[in-house]
């Protein structure tokens, strides 16, 4: 949004071409996601605590878990504000790979809220059950898959598999491209869910992944 705004007067004030960087824009995105989650983040734990909006244990779990009863959960909301609101803000919003980024991200966020949703409303301690969290899953990935199969950045190479260290090793999955992008889209974000745990154990591999994209 910003960008659109401000990049057009780089004509009349030179100082706006700054935002034709993406560097410039990621910085300041970030900037803004971390006052989001500063200021918004105390006040979302606080209602959390006020609404009794917390974590369900299953009684076959650990023992030592039952002191943690009642954790606040649903944290998972800020984390979709503070990253779609800088997105909407210093993206490029032209560019179609950011509505991408934001479709997939909203899609795994609704499934996520809709399975804290059951837990914590409905008292269901198992949540969604796993075949439909699966079955959620997978029609993002299709999405996912379709958008990037039909739509690629570089048609010669669209469905065409980077080996790491082999660059001239190029196999072309061809039909195969889209479940292969499915199975990969559910696998991540299964990968996360299997890390994570009570207490948030997947924050550190998920901040390695961000640093390796962001770089």
């Amino acid at each position: 949004m910003l960008y659109h705004l401000f990049y057009p007067l780089h004509e009349a004030y030179s100082a706006f071409n700054v935002f034709r960087y993406i560097t410039f824009r990621a910085v300041y995105a970030i900037v803004t996601a971390f006052l989001i989650s500063l200021i918004f983040g105390p006040l979302l734990i606080r209602k959390l605590k006020e609404y009794h909006i917390g974590q369900e244990i299953r009684e076959e779990g650990p023992k030592t878990h039952f002191s943690k009863a009642g954790t606040p959960t649903m944290g998972g909301l800020l984390i979709l504000i503070a990253l779609v609101l800088p997105s909407l803000l210093w993206a490029d919003l032209t560019n179609r790979y950011v509505w991408l980024i934001l479709f997939s991200t909203l899609g795994f966020g609704s499934i996520g809220f809709w399975d804290d949703y059951l837990k914590v409303i409905k008292k269901r301690n198992l949540g969604l059950q796993g075949r439909y969290k699966l079955v959620g899953q997978t029609i993002v990935g299709l999405g996912v898959a379709l958008f990037l199969y039909y739509y690629p950045s570089n048609p010669e190479y669209a469905t065409r598999l980077g080996v790491p260290f082999f660059k001239t090793v190029l196999p072309d999955l061809d039909g195969l491209y889209i479940p292969f992008a499915i199975l990969l889209v559910v696998g991540a974000s299964n990968a996360v869910n299997l890390t994570d745990g009570l207490d948030g154990l997947a924050i550190v591999p998920v901040i390695v992944s961000m640093i390796a994209y962001m770089v």
